[in-house]
Protein backbone atom coordinates (compact mmCIF):
# COMPACT_ATOMS: atom_id res chain seq x y z
CA UNK A 1 0.00 0.00 0.00
CA UNK A 2 0.97 3.24 -0.86
CA UNK A 3 0.35 6.79 -0.36
CA UNK A 4 -0.83 9.71 -2.21
CA UNK A 5 2.78 10.42 -3.36
CA UNK A 6 2.67 7.04 -5.55
CA UNK A 7 -0.19 8.41 -7.23
CA UNK A 8 1.67 11.67 -8.77
CA UNK A 9 4.67 9.30 -9.37
CA UNK A 10 2.79 6.83 -11.73
CA UNK A 11 1.21 9.95 -13.50
CA UNK A 12 4.76 11.20 -14.21
CA UNK A 13 6.45 7.66 -15.30
CA UNK A 14 3.25 5.41 -16.04
CA UNK A 15 2.11 2.72 -14.24
CA UNK A 16 3.90 0.12 -16.55
CA UNK A 17 7.37 2.11 -16.40
CA UNK A 18 7.19 1.96 -12.41
CA UNK A 19 6.34 -1.41 -12.12
CA UNK A 20 8.87 -2.60 -14.84
CA UNK A 21 11.73 -0.29 -12.82
CA UNK A 22 14.72 -2.40 -10.83
CA UNK A 23 14.85 0.58 -8.58
CA UNK A 24 11.78 2.58 -6.79
CA UNK A 25 11.30 6.35 -7.71
CA UNK A 26 12.96 8.44 -5.39
CA UNK A 27 9.91 9.97 -4.61
CA UNK A 28 7.86 7.13 -3.47
CA UNK A 29 7.87 6.26 0.04
CA UNK A 30 6.79 2.92 1.38
CA UNK A 31 4.55 2.67 4.69
CA UNK A 32 5.29 -0.15 6.50
CA UNK A 33 3.41 1.40 9.09
CA UNK A 34 -0.49 2.61 7.93
CA UNK A 35 -0.81 5.24 10.86
CA UNK A 36 2.58 7.19 9.61
CA UNK A 37 1.28 7.94 6.69
CA UNK A 38 0.40 11.51 5.60
CA UNK A 39 -3.34 11.51 5.68
CA UNK A 40 -4.17 15.05 4.12
CA UNK A 41 -5.17 13.60 1.11
CA UNK A 42 -5.37 9.37 1.68
CA UNK A 43 -5.43 7.01 -1.42
CA UNK A 44 -4.56 3.51 -1.72
CA UNK A 45 -3.49 1.94 -4.83
CA UNK A 46 -2.92 -2.27 -5.70
CA UNK A 47 0.88 -2.59 -5.50
CA UNK A 48 1.23 -4.67 -8.40
CA UNK A 49 -0.13 -1.84 -11.25
CA UNK A 50 -0.43 1.11 -9.45
CA UNK A 51 -4.22 0.97 -9.81
CA UNK A 52 -6.58 3.24 -7.83
CA UNK A 53 -8.31 0.39 -5.97
CA UNK A 54 -11.83 1.56 -4.55
CA UNK A 55 -12.27 -2.09 -2.70
CA UNK A 56 -14.68 -1.87 0.52
CA UNK A 57 -12.21 -3.59 2.54
CA UNK A 58 -9.36 -0.66 1.36
CA UNK A 59 -12.32 2.25 2.30
CA UNK A 60 -12.17 1.17 5.58
CA UNK A 61 -8.78 1.43 5.79
CA UNK A 62 -9.37 5.23 4.98
CA UNK A 63 -11.60 5.54 7.33
CA UNK A 64 -9.81 4.41 9.99
CA UNK A 65 -6.94 5.87 9.18
CA UNK A 66 -9.12 9.63 8.87
CA UNK A 67 -12.70 9.26 10.39
CA UNK A 68 -15.30 11.60 8.71
CA UNK A 69 -18.51 12.31 10.56
CA UNK A 70 -21.34 13.90 8.99
CA UNK A 71 -24.02 16.56 10.94
CA UNK A 72 -26.17 13.63 10.74
CA UNK A 73 -23.88 11.17 12.68
CA UNK A 74 -23.03 13.64 14.84
CA UNK A 75 -25.86 14.82 15.96
CA UNK A 76 -26.86 10.84 16.43
CA UNK A 77 -23.72 10.02 18.85
CA UNK A 78 -25.49 10.67 21.93
CA UNK A 79 -28.58 8.88 21.24
CA UNK A 80 -26.68 5.24 20.25
CA UNK A 81 -27.32 3.03 23.00
CA UNK A 82 -26.23 -0.15 21.07
CA UNK A 83 -22.59 -1.40 21.00
CA UNK A 84 -20.77 -0.90 17.74
CA UNK A 85 -18.29 -4.05 16.73
CA UNK A 86 -14.82 -4.18 15.53
CA UNK A 87 -12.43 -5.63 13.18
CA UNK A 88 -11.33 -8.13 15.76
CA UNK A 89 -15.17 -9.13 16.52
CA UNK A 90 -14.96 -6.81 20.07
CA UNK A 91 -17.54 -5.16 20.89
CA UNK A 92 -17.50 -1.06 22.31
CA UNK A 93 -19.17 1.88 22.80
CA UNK A 94 -17.50 4.84 20.48
CA UNK A 95 -16.29 7.04 22.93
CA UNK A 96 -15.04 4.49 25.43
CA UNK A 97 -12.59 3.01 24.10
CA UNK A 98 -8.82 2.61 26.02
CA UNK A 99 -5.33 4.67 25.06
CA UNK A 100 -2.59 3.33 25.14
CA UNK A 101 -0.23 4.29 28.10
CA UNK A 102 3.63 4.92 26.45
CA UNK A 103 4.86 4.96 29.91
CA UNK A 104 3.79 7.54 31.86
CA UNK A 105 1.47 9.64 30.13
CA UNK A 106 -1.71 8.18 32.46
CA UNK A 107 -2.51 11.97 33.42
CA UNK A 108 -3.06 12.96 29.68
CA UNK A 109 -5.19 9.99 29.09
CA UNK A 110 -7.83 11.05 31.38
CA UNK A 111 -7.72 14.65 30.88
CA UNK A 112 -8.16 13.66 26.68
CA UNK A 113 -10.51 10.99 28.06
CA UNK A 114 -12.39 13.78 30.13
CA UNK A 115 -12.81 16.50 27.16
CA UNK A 116 -13.95 13.99 24.76
CA UNK A 117 -17.12 13.67 26.39
CA UNK A 118 -17.78 17.38 26.48
CA UNK A 119 -20.57 17.35 23.67
CA UNK A 120 -19.89 20.62 22.17
CA UNK A 121 -15.87 20.32 22.23
CA UNK A 122 -16.16 17.10 20.81
CA UNK A 123 -19.04 18.13 18.14
CA UNK A 124 -16.36 21.20 16.72
CA UNK A 125 -13.54 18.71 16.47
CA UNK A 126 -15.34 15.91 14.54
CA UNK A 127 -15.23 17.87 11.97
CA UNK A 128 -12.15 18.75 10.46
CA UNK A 129 -13.20 21.86 8.23
CA UNK A 130 -14.03 23.76 11.55
CA UNK A 131 -10.28 24.13 12.66
CA UNK A 132 -7.41 23.04 9.20
CA UNK A 133 -7.91 26.40 7.83
CA UNK A 134 -7.26 28.20 10.26
CA UNK A 135 -4.32 30.35 9.97
CA UNK A 136 -1.17 31.03 12.45
CA UNK A 137 2.00 32.55 12.05
CA UNK A 138 4.53 31.23 10.33
CA UNK A 139 6.81 28.83 12.07
CA UNK A 140 3.76 28.65 14.97
CA UNK A 141 4.30 25.02 16.71
CA UNK A 142 1.09 26.09 18.53
CA UNK A 143 -0.89 24.73 15.02
CA UNK A 144 -0.22 21.08 15.77
CA UNK A 145 -2.24 21.35 18.92
CA UNK A 146 -6.01 21.25 17.60
CA UNK A 147 -5.21 18.75 14.27
CA UNK A 148 -3.74 16.36 16.50
CA UNK A 149 -6.15 16.63 19.03
CA UNK A 150 -8.56 16.48 17.03
CA UNK A 151 -7.61 13.59 14.85
CA UNK A 152 -7.51 12.02 18.65
CA UNK A 153 -11.26 12.80 19.23
CA UNK A 154 -12.17 11.52 15.74
CA UNK A 155 -10.30 7.88 16.64
CA UNK A 156 -11.88 7.65 20.13
CA UNK A 157 -15.32 8.12 18.24
CA UNK A 158 -14.74 6.08 15.73
CA UNK A 159 -18.28 3.83 15.26
CA UNK A 160 -15.91 1.26 12.49
CA UNK A 161 -12.41 1.00 14.40
CA UNK A 162 -10.42 -2.09 13.80
CA UNK A 163 -9.66 -2.26 17.87
CA UNK A 164 -10.68 -1.25 20.80
CA UNK A 165 -8.06 0.92 21.73
CA UNK A 166 -6.06 3.81 20.57
CA UNK A 167 -2.70 5.04 20.79
CA UNK A 168 -2.02 8.66 21.55
CA UNK A 169 1.24 9.14 20.21
CA UNK A 170 1.00 11.96 18.10
CA UNK A 171 -1.39 14.19 20.09
CA UNK A 172 1.53 13.30 23.37
CA UNK A 173 4.47 14.12 20.47
CA UNK A 174 2.48 17.62 19.81
CA UNK A 175 1.82 18.19 23.38
CA UNK A 176 5.94 17.76 24.75
CA UNK A 177 6.63 20.58 22.01
CA UNK A 178 4.04 23.03 22.55
CA UNK A 179 4.43 23.03 26.05
CA UNK A 180 8.61 23.09 26.01
CA UNK A 181 8.59 19.45 27.56
CA UNK A 182 6.56 20.85 30.58
CA UNK A 183 4.21 17.59 30.02
CA UNK A 184 6.11 14.43 28.81
CA UNK A 185 4.60 11.09 28.29
CA UNK A 186 8.00 9.58 30.10
CA UNK A 187 7.27 11.26 33.62
CA UNK A 188 4.21 11.32 35.57
CA UNK A 189 2.83 14.51 35.48
CA UNK A 190 -0.22 16.57 37.08
CA UNK A 191 -3.73 16.35 35.43
CA UNK A 192 -5.44 19.10 36.29
CA UNK A 193 -2.07 21.57 35.09
CA UNK A 194 -2.54 19.31 32.23
CA UNK A 195 -6.02 20.34 31.47
CA UNK A 196 -5.83 23.93 32.41
CA UNK A 197 -2.61 24.13 29.45
CA UNK A 198 -4.87 22.35 26.85
CA UNK A 199 -8.03 24.29 27.57
CA UNK A 200 -5.63 27.63 27.11
CA UNK A 201 -3.31 26.50 24.52
CA UNK A 202 -6.25 25.47 22.09
CA UNK A 203 -8.17 28.67 22.54
CA UNK A 204 -4.86 30.41 21.68
CA UNK A 205 -3.64 28.37 18.77
CA UNK A 206 -7.70 28.96 17.43
CA UNK A 207 -6.79 32.39 17.33
CA UNK A 208 -8.52 33.65 20.49
CA UNK A 209 -8.03 36.49 22.82
CA UNK A 210 -9.40 36.98 26.25
CA UNK A 211 -12.34 37.76 25.37
CA UNK A 212 -15.09 34.65 25.97
CA UNK A 213 -16.53 35.32 22.69
CA UNK A 214 -13.66 36.02 20.54
CA UNK A 215 -12.48 32.34 19.77
CA UNK A 216 -14.30 31.17 16.43
CA UNK A 217 -14.57 28.00 18.69
CA UNK A 218 -17.49 28.85 20.72
CA UNK A 219 -16.51 25.06 22.93
CA UNK A 220 -13.16 26.36 24.71
CA UNK A 221 -13.91 29.52 26.65
CA UNK A 222 -17.59 29.89 26.37
CA UNK A 223 -18.46 26.45 27.70
CA UNK A 224 -16.26 26.15 30.39
CA UNK A 225 -15.47 29.87 31.33
CA UNK A 226 -17.49 31.40 34.30
CA UNK A 227 -17.07 34.70 36.28
CA UNK A 228 -16.51 35.59 39.86
CA UNK A 229 -16.02 38.09 41.96
CA UNK A 230 -13.73 38.04 44.58
CA UNK A 231 -13.79 40.36 48.09
CA UNK A 232 -10.26 41.04 49.14
CA UNK A 233 -8.27 42.60 52.07
CA UNK A 234 -5.38 42.52 54.29
CA UNK A 235 -4.96 40.85 57.65
CA UNK A 236 -4.11 43.31 60.14
CA UNK A 237 -1.17 42.10 62.23
CA UNK A 238 -2.43 40.52 65.66
CA UNK A 239 0.55 42.83 67.37
CA UNK A 240 -0.60 45.91 66.29
CA UNK A 241 -2.03 48.60 68.86
CA UNK A 242 -5.23 49.92 69.11
CA UNK A 243 -3.96 53.01 67.75
CA UNK A 244 -1.97 51.01 64.94
CA UNK A 245 -5.22 49.32 63.88
CA UNK A 246 -7.25 52.72 63.00
CA UNK A 247 -4.26 54.04 61.43
CA UNK A 248 -4.65 50.81 59.01
CA UNK A 249 -8.12 51.07 58.54
CA UNK A 250 -7.62 54.43 56.34
CA UNK A 251 -5.66 52.61 54.24
CA UNK A 252 -7.09 50.84 50.85
CA UNK A 253 -5.49 47.47 51.00
CA UNK A 254 -7.13 47.30 54.58
CA UNK A 255 -10.15 48.11 53.33
CA UNK A 256 -12.88 45.28 51.58
CA UNK A 257 -12.16 45.42 47.62
CA UNK A 258 -14.25 43.71 45.08
CA UNK A 259 -13.39 42.89 41.75
CA UNK A 260 -14.96 40.29 38.90
CA UNK A 261 -12.65 37.37 37.51
CA UNK A 262 -12.97 34.71 34.72
CA UNK A 263 -12.39 31.29 36.21
CA UNK A 264 -12.14 27.77 33.81
CA UNK A 265 -12.70 25.64 36.98
CA UNK A 266 -13.62 26.01 40.89
CA UNK A 267 -10.32 24.84 43.02
CA UNK A 268 -12.33 23.44 46.02
CA UNK A 269 -10.53 22.91 49.12
CA UNK A 270 -9.95 19.93 51.28
CA UNK A 271 -9.97 20.04 55.05
CA UNK A 272 -7.27 18.46 56.67
CA UNK A 273 -6.36 14.87 57.06
CA UNK A 274 -6.64 14.12 60.79
CA UNK A 275 -2.76 13.48 62.84
CA UNK A 276 -4.21 10.92 65.33
CA UNK A 277 -4.96 6.85 63.89
CA UNK A 278 -8.55 5.10 65.56
CA UNK A 279 -8.88 2.67 68.00
CA UNK A 280 -7.73 -0.17 65.98
CA UNK A 281 -3.99 1.85 64.80
CA UNK A 282 -5.73 2.54 61.25
CA UNK A 283 -5.60 5.56 59.41
CA UNK A 284 -8.86 7.63 59.34
CA UNK A 285 -9.68 8.59 56.27
CA UNK A 286 -12.32 11.56 56.74
CA UNK A 287 -15.27 12.14 54.41
CA UNK A 288 -16.95 15.97 53.79
CA UNK A 289 -19.98 16.24 52.08
CA UNK A 290 -19.34 18.45 48.24
CA UNK A 291 -22.63 20.65 49.70
CA UNK A 292 -19.80 22.02 52.46
CA UNK A 293 -16.99 22.56 49.66
CA UNK A 294 -19.51 24.31 47.50
CA UNK A 295 -19.57 27.08 50.70
CA UNK A 296 -16.43 28.62 49.44
CA UNK A 297 -18.25 30.09 46.93
CA UNK A 298 -21.20 31.36 48.77
CA UNK A 299 -20.39 34.84 49.33
CA UNK A 300 -20.07 35.01 53.19
CA UNK A 301 -17.14 32.37 53.88
CA UNK A 302 -14.23 34.03 54.31
CA UNK A 303 -10.61 32.66 54.53
CA UNK A 304 -7.17 33.71 55.20
CA UNK A 305 -4.60 33.02 52.59
CA UNK A 306 -0.80 33.44 53.49
CA UNK A 307 1.77 34.97 50.98
CA UNK A 308 5.60 35.36 52.05
CA UNK A 309 5.06 38.90 53.55
CA UNK A 310 1.05 39.52 54.18
CA UNK A 311 -1.77 37.90 54.73
CA UNK A 312 -5.09 38.15 53.02
CA UNK A 313 -8.79 37.61 53.90
CA UNK A 314 -11.09 36.55 50.85
CA UNK A 315 -14.39 35.18 49.87
CA UNK A 316 -16.31 34.20 46.53
CA UNK A 317 -19.29 34.06 44.94
CA UNK A 318 -20.08 32.99 41.16
CA UNK A 319 -21.57 35.75 38.66
CA UNK A 320 -21.62 33.23 35.62
CA UNK A 321 -22.31 29.34 35.50
CA UNK A 322 -20.51 28.01 32.74
CA UNK A 323 -22.35 25.25 30.22
CA UNK A 324 -19.78 22.92 31.42
CA UNK A 325 -18.24 23.13 34.94
CA UNK A 326 -14.68 21.75 35.97
CA UNK A 327 -14.23 21.21 39.72
CA UNK A 328 -10.83 20.22 40.88
CA UNK A 329 -10.22 19.03 44.48
CA UNK A 330 -6.84 20.09 46.39
CA UNK A 331 -5.04 17.50 46.93
CA UNK A 332 -1.20 17.66 46.41
CA UNK A 333 0.30 20.09 48.74
CA UNK A 334 3.73 20.99 48.65
CA UNK A 335 5.80 21.58 51.71
CA UNK A 336 9.47 22.06 52.36
CA UNK A 337 10.81 18.82 51.39
CA UNK A 338 7.93 16.67 49.45
CA UNK A 339 4.85 16.78 48.19
CA UNK A 340 1.77 15.11 50.34
CA UNK A 341 -1.64 14.12 49.18
CA UNK A 342 -4.83 14.97 51.11
CA UNK A 343 -6.82 11.44 51.19
CA UNK A 344 -10.36 12.71 52.28
CA UNK A 345 -13.19 11.33 50.39
CA UNK A 346 -15.85 13.50 49.03
CA UNK A 347 -18.99 12.67 49.18
CA UNK A 348 -20.87 14.05 46.16
CA UNK A 349 -24.31 13.29 43.97
CA UNK A 350 -23.50 12.37 40.60
CA UNK A 351 -26.25 14.19 39.66
CA UNK A 352 -29.10 17.09 40.64
CA UNK A 353 -26.16 19.08 41.73
CA UNK A 354 -27.23 22.39 42.24
CA UNK A 355 -25.51 26.05 42.47
CA UNK A 356 -28.12 28.04 43.07
CA UNK A 357 -26.93 29.46 46.83
CA UNK A 358 -23.35 30.09 44.93
CA UNK A 359 -24.46 32.76 42.70
CA UNK A 360 -24.75 36.46 43.88
CA UNK A 361 -28.33 37.76 44.32
CA UNK A 362 -28.15 40.21 41.81
CA UNK A 363 -27.29 37.75 39.12
CA UNK A 364 -29.80 34.80 40.10
CA UNK A 365 -32.76 35.86 37.97
CA UNK A 366 -30.27 35.83 35.08
CA UNK A 367 -29.20 32.03 35.43
CA UNK A 368 -33.01 29.73 34.31
CA UNK A 369 -31.01 26.58 34.57
CA UNK A 370 -28.44 26.03 37.88
CA UNK A 371 -28.48 22.04 38.22
CA UNK A 372 -25.29 19.75 36.83
CA UNK A 373 -24.67 16.04 36.21
CA UNK A 374 -21.75 14.54 36.24
CA UNK A 375 -20.20 13.58 33.07
CA UNK A 376 -16.36 12.53 33.74
CA UNK A 377 -15.25 11.76 37.42
CA UNK A 378 -10.94 11.65 36.83
CA UNK A 379 -9.36 9.59 40.00
CA UNK A 380 -5.95 9.62 41.38
CA UNK A 381 -4.39 6.15 43.44
CA UNK A 382 -1.77 5.53 44.94
CA UNK A 383 0.89 8.25 46.04
CA UNK A 384 1.87 11.54 44.76
CA UNK A 385 5.36 11.00 43.10
CA UNK A 386 4.08 7.41 42.27
CA UNK A 387 0.56 7.25 41.75
CA UNK A 388 -1.72 6.24 39.17
CA UNK A 389 -5.01 8.19 37.36
CA UNK A 390 -8.22 6.51 36.11
CA UNK A 391 -11.48 8.01 34.78
CA UNK A 392 -14.89 7.07 35.62
CA UNK A 393 -17.50 8.26 32.63
CA UNK A 394 -21.22 8.13 31.25
CA UNK A 395 -22.33 6.69 28.15
CA UNK A 396 -25.25 8.99 27.36
CA UNK A 397 -26.47 6.88 24.85
CA UNK A 398 -27.08 3.85 27.30
CA UNK A 399 -27.18 5.41 30.51
CA UNK A 400 -23.72 3.50 31.48
CA UNK A 401 -21.35 4.11 34.04
CA UNK A 402 -17.60 2.58 32.38
CA UNK A 403 -14.19 2.81 34.35
CA UNK A 404 -11.03 3.19 31.74
CA UNK A 405 -7.74 2.89 32.96
CA UNK A 406 -5.26 2.97 30.23
CA UNK A 407 -6.60 0.09 27.79
CA UNK A 408 -8.82 -1.48 30.77
CA UNK A 409 -12.43 -0.21 30.35
CA UNK A 410 -15.02 -1.81 32.38
CA UNK A 411 -18.59 -0.89 33.18
CA UNK A 412 -19.07 0.13 37.16
CA UNK A 413 -22.33 0.65 39.60
CA UNK A 414 -22.66 4.51 39.75
CA UNK A 415 -22.59 3.93 43.89
CA UNK A 416 -19.05 2.95 43.13
CA UNK A 417 -18.26 6.98 41.94
CA UNK A 418 -18.00 8.57 45.31
CA UNK A 419 -15.84 5.65 46.76
CA UNK A 420 -12.86 6.68 45.15
CA UNK A 421 -10.13 9.53 45.79
CA UNK A 422 -11.72 12.58 43.09
CA UNK A 423 -9.39 14.81 41.85
CA UNK A 424 -11.24 16.12 38.82
CA UNK A 425 -14.84 16.42 37.51
CA UNK A 426 -16.43 17.85 34.63
CA UNK A 427 -20.26 18.37 34.74
CA UNK A 428 -23.20 19.25 32.37
CA UNK A 429 -25.69 21.69 33.25
CA UNK A 430 -29.40 20.40 32.76
CA UNK A 431 -30.96 22.49 30.52
CA UNK A 432 -33.74 19.74 28.95
CA UNK A 433 -35.22 16.98 30.82
CA UNK A 434 -34.14 14.58 27.55
CA UNK A 435 -30.42 14.96 28.53
CA UNK A 436 -30.61 14.89 32.39
CA UNK A 437 -29.42 11.68 34.03
CA UNK A 438 -32.55 10.94 36.26
CA UNK A 439 -32.22 9.36 39.24
CA UNK A 440 -34.61 6.44 37.87
CA UNK A 441 -31.52 5.68 36.14
CA UNK A 442 -29.68 5.19 38.92
CA UNK A 443 -32.05 3.13 41.24
CA UNK A 444 -30.32 3.99 44.68
CA UNK A 445 -31.23 6.73 47.57
CA UNK A 446 -26.95 6.89 48.07
CA UNK A 447 -26.54 10.68 46.39
CA UNK A 448 -29.78 11.97 47.53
Amino acid sequence: ICSSQAKEDAEIDGPSSSARGSEPAHNSRACPYLDTIDRCVVHVFCCEDLVWRRAHLLQCFQYVLRPTYTKELIASLDRQHRMARAYDDSTYFPGVVGLNNIKANDYCNVVLHALSHVTPLRDYFLREENYESIKRPPGDKLSLLPKRFGELIRKLWNPKAFRTHVSPHEMLQATVLCSDKKFQFIKQGDAAEFMSFLLNTLHIALNGTQKSSSSIIYSVYRIFRGRMRQYSRRVIPAEATEHQRLQLLQLPEYNESAKELPFLYLALDLPPAPLYRDEQMQNIIPQVPLTALLQKFNGTTEKEYKTYNENIMKRFELLRLPEYLIITYKRFHKNQWFVEKNPTIVNFPISNVDLYDCLSEDTRGDHKYTTYDLVANVVHDGKPDSGTYRIQLVHVGSRKWFELEDLHVKEILPQMIVLAESYIQVSSCINTKSFSLQKKYWGTTLFE
